[in-house]
């Protein structure tokens, strides 16, 4: 289903992550060979690094769906994703003692089949926004 939607869900070719054929390795070599070529140029490199490690339970729904009418997925998925995604409720449990049910209004459902495209997707403003304008 997802090859259906590939060219509404594409992200940034500036983005390595979660993307088939590619992984970290891709990232750190690209990185590498832009500061080495910078470097030989006589300039200098401010490198910054962000640690996403937590970030798939901060994503703002909100924002993620406003990326993906702004990529013109169709009404119809955008309603079974907000039923899939919005709809979603969990609860603490101590013990044998569990609380009331509480609504998750943050985050992507990690194992989800479907997190890391909406993840990069989340994410792609960012890599446009951190790409120097070479033009």
């Amino acid at each position: 289903m997802l090859d259906k939607f590939s060219n509404m869900l594409k992200t940034s070719d500036t983005q390595f992550g979660f993307k088939k054929g590619l992984s970290y390795n891709h990232a750190i070599y690209s990185v590498r060979r832009i500061i080495e070529h910078v470097v030989q140029n006589g300039s200098t490199v401010n490198l910054c690094a962000i640690d996403l490690s937590k970030v798939f339970d901060k994503v703002n729904l909100r924002a993620l769906f406003i990326k993906l009418m702004q990529k013109n997925i169709p009404v119809q998925l955008l309603w079974l994703l907000e039923d899939m995604i919005c709809v979603c409720f969990s609860f603490v449990k101590w013990g044998d003692i569990r609380s009331t049910f509480i609504s998750v209004m943050y985050g992507v459902h990690q194992g989800s089949v479907l997190a890391p495209f909406l993840f990069t997707i989340y994410l792609d403003d960012l890599s446009e926004i951190c790409t120097p304008n070479c033009g």
